[in-house]
């Protein structure tokens, strides 16, 4: 017969007794109310799915396990991350980020940040990678120069705007074959003033899209503005997946906690125009959520390898505004997966602040 000693002596086994904060056993259904090691959203799936695993295994599927987790209460380390201030008129800011490059990642911020416009949401879009520039090619303003604009008798750049997306990326500053060659600081300073010396009015969502990696841009834009939340990018293969994990390792530091709101698998597999129905994994199957499962977060779409994806980039028109098309529907659902863990970090957590750290020397990741 099932009893709370008997569910409390399990929970001490697998060592999570000390998170519990409820407990109580009617019949064969176990409510428990738990307190998440961290506030995180990753961290609080990683909680939960691995709750329901150790369940499973030592009861079977005859009891029912009814489970709350709760964020738990800043602690001084996370109330000494606030620094800065918010940018007036902008609801929620995320970082469309990569481990490594060439997986597509610009694509994919063009294509979201263009499908949340048809969706009705005011939308900005910041190119924040400083040495290559391609938002303005992938949406057709190449060439266009910010203007400026005052504002309450201050001078400040007037977005360039194109398919209701409201834009800025150094490539309006520098010419087409002007290679731009700064140093860390001076790029961070050019990168702050697009953001700062602004107006970009009001916005649902300012997609910020980083280079790859892991850098002084990233630790520029999380110093500087208080992120929402980071959507991670990655294709199947080994290799780029592993580069994911380092990705999400610099968001979830201590120093830096900034949610996770999921992962977007680019050139997931190929499908050939002639043959809409087959799919091919080019680059392996499953790899994105076999490690978003692993880390607890959500897999928020698969993006196919398609030659209208690449072609319509190539032109200056996102491939999401082919109205009716396989790729439109894809991007609809991805950004509506996105928005939706969006709202479940808003609803679980406290808004995010810009990021101060002292120094980045011994920080060791956290995942």
């Amino acid at each position: 017969m099932l009893t709370k000693d008997k569910i409390q002596e399990f929970l001490k086994e697998i060592e999570v007794d000390d998170l519990v904060t409820n407990l109580q056993v009617v019949g064969n259904d176990v409510y428990i109310d738990m307190t998440s090691h961290s506030p995180a959203m990753h961290e609080k799936k990683k909680l939960e799915v691995a709750m329901k695993n150790a369940f499973a295994s030592a009861f079977g599927e005859q009891v029912i396990l009814k489970l709350k987790i709760v964020s738990p209460e800043p602690t001084e380390v996370q109330q000494n991350q606030i620094k800065g201030k918010q940018i007036p008129g902008i609801q929620n800011i995320i970082a469309i980020a990569s481990g490594k490059g060439g997986v597509g990642k610009s694509t994919v911020a063009a294509n979201l940040a263009v499908t949340l416009a048809k969706m009705g949401f005011k939308v900005g879009l910041l190119d924040a990678d400083i040495y290559g520039p391609s938002i303005p090619t992938m949406l057709d303003t190449e060439g266009s120069k910010p203007v400026s604009v005052e504002v309450d008798g201050k001078n400040l750049m007037k977005p360039i705007e194109n398919y209701g997306v409201k834009m800025l990326s150094i490539g309006y500053f520098s010419g087409a074959n002007q290679a731009v060659v700064w140093r860390g600081p001076m790029a961070s300073k050019a990168l702050n003033q697009m953001i700062r010396d602004a107006h970009w009015g009001t916005l649902d969502f300012l997609l910020i899209d980083l280079p790859p990696g892991t850098g002084d841009i990233h630790l520029s834009i999380i110093q500087e503005v208080p992120v929402t939340g980071a959507v991670i990018v990655s294709t199947p293969q080994h290799v780029a997946l592993a580069d994911v994990r380092k990705g999400i390792a610099m968001f979830t530091m201590e120093s830096i906690n900034i949610p996770v709101l999921g992962l977007i698998e680019n050139m997931s597999y190929f499908t050939p125009a002639e043959l809409p129905e087959n799919k091919y994994y080019i680059f392996g199957n499953q790899g994105a959520k076999n490690m978003a499962e692993d880390l607890g977060i959500p897999v928020l779409g698969e993006i196919p390898l398609i030659q209208s994806i690449r072609e319509a980039g190539d032109v200056g028109r996102p491939a999401a505004l082919q109205e009716g098309s396989a790729i439109e529907e894809i991007y609809i659902s991805t950004a509506q997966k996105m928005v939706e863990s969006l709202v479940e970090r808003n609803k679980n957590l406290p808004p995010t602040e810009a990021v101060k750290i002292t120094t980045m020397a011994g920080c060791s990741p956290k995942s």
